[in-house]
């Protein structure tokens, strides 16, 4: 890549977390910090690095997307992470979320169902640098159980409603962010557990694609 075209990404990148990010009400400095360091070009196919911080999710192929850089940060921001924590993060896609998670957490455990785009993200999250990672291929909506409890969780996919199994692999006080709701609209949640309970805070209202899987969508023959 040449330097012009690093300089010019640069560019983007800090006009996205003004303009995308800050002056859309993100506020937490290690968010907005991490935001502008991360290089999102190298997380889109080749041919849509143009479109990269660009405001809109970009298709990465395999049905699957990478979400906006608004919603990756808000959905971020609800985690309140200090950089402690164990995360969980269900939908690895290009790595993008998880290389944002790995500088603002202590360990990331990522799972991806499509083994193809679990094998590109590793590359990526190899490319800048991220070393506190560990990717899987499976059902997300199971989580990681012999990884658990952990202090976050964080789901990337829309799902009926909230895996009973992923909060149960939350610990004391630990936090979900999840969109739940029917395939064309749900709304961002986060649920904190305390002790036997939890409770569920609404975010906003947005549209992911799906989460496959035991306790998400079912696949129909």
């Amino acid at each position: 890549m040449a330097d012009f075209d690093r300089k010019d990404f640069a560019v983007q990148r800090r006009d996205m977390v003004r303009f995308q990010l800050a002056d859309r009400g993100i506020k937490d400095a290690r968010v907005i910090e991490v935001f502008s360091a991360v290089p999102r070009e190298r997380f889109v196919p080749p041919e849509q690095a143009g479109e990269a911080y660009d405001d809109h999710p970009l298709s990465i192929g395999l049905g699957q997307t990478i979400s906006q850089p608004y919603m990756v940060a808000l959905m971020t921001e609800c985690l309140r992470l200090e950089g402690k924590e164990r995360v969980l993060e269900i939908g690895t896609g290009s790595g993008y979320q998880t290389a944002i998670l790995s500088r603002l957490a202590r360990e990331v455990y990522s799972i991806e169902r499509l083994e193809t785009l679990s094998q590109s993200a590793a590359r990526a999250l190899e490319q800048t640098g991220c070393k506190n990672v560990r990717l899987r291929v499976g059902d997300g909506s199971l989580g990681w159980t012999e990884e658990g409890p952990f202090d976050r969780i964080l789901v990337t996919a829309g799902a009926p409603d909230v895996p009973e199994t992923l909060v149960a692999q939350l610990a004391e006080d630990g936090l979900l962010v999840i969109p739940i709701g029917d395939e064309w609209q749900q709304e961002l949640v986060v649920v904190e557990k305390s002790g036997a309970s939890s409770t569920r805070r609404h975010v906003c209202y947005c549209h992911f694609v799906k989460l496959i899987g035991r306790e998400g969508w079912q696949v129909k023959d």
